[in-house]
């Protein structure tokens, strides 16, 4: 499957990355790691996760308290639209295309 990032999808990671590697070096790395083995956890099995909204799952990371909102708009490709922590507001992101 074929995984697409919304373009605000890059800033989002870029701020998490350094957030964490102010806490603690190499913890941003550690974050990015964990964010691919969603990815790709979720790319395998999409449809085994939460509906949101309509179309739009989540995605939860396990060792990072961060959500991801992805979509699947045809059979082989998986369109993340979202990576934002489990306490900002549910309505976050869910606009984006």
């Amino acid at each position: 499957m074929r995984v697409e990032y919304h373009p605000a999808i890059e800033q989002e990671l870029r701020n998490i990355i350094d957030y964490y590697n102010q806490c603690s070096q190499s913890l941003g790395i550690a974050f990015l790691n964990e964010f691919e083995r969603q990815i790709f956890k979720t790319a395998a099995l999409p449809t085994q996760w939460q509906v949101v909204e309509s179309d739009i799952r989540r995605a939860l990371m396990k060792r990072f308290p961060y959500v991801i909102y992805f979509r699947v708009p045809a059979n082989d490709v998986l369109r993340v639209m979202v990576v934002k922590h489990q306490r900002r507001h549910p309505d976050y992101g869910l606009s984006r295309k």
